[in-house]
């Protein structure tokens, strides 16, 4: 009879493929989070404009007690 691999022994390289898989999820996750961002921000720009207003550019404040 041929031996059959217990349940909880697992593959390297299933491992290997799994970590893969998290790795490019975590990737088109950050990757998407990235692109709302910026899409947001293209909005409010856009929206800024579109109310005719000629100063839409994001003022960056100076650091308190400076």
């Amino acid at each position: 009879m041929a031996e059959q691999e217990p349940p909880g022994d697992e593959n390297p390289n299933s491992r290997r493929a799994v970590l893969i898989g998290f790795i490019i999820v975590l990737l088109l996750v950050c990757g998407g989070l990235y692109l709302i961002s910026a899409l947001r921000n293209m909005s409010h720009l856009q929206d800024c404009v579109m109310q005719g207003r000629s100063n839409c550019s994001p003022i960056d404040a100076p650091a308190a007690g400076h």
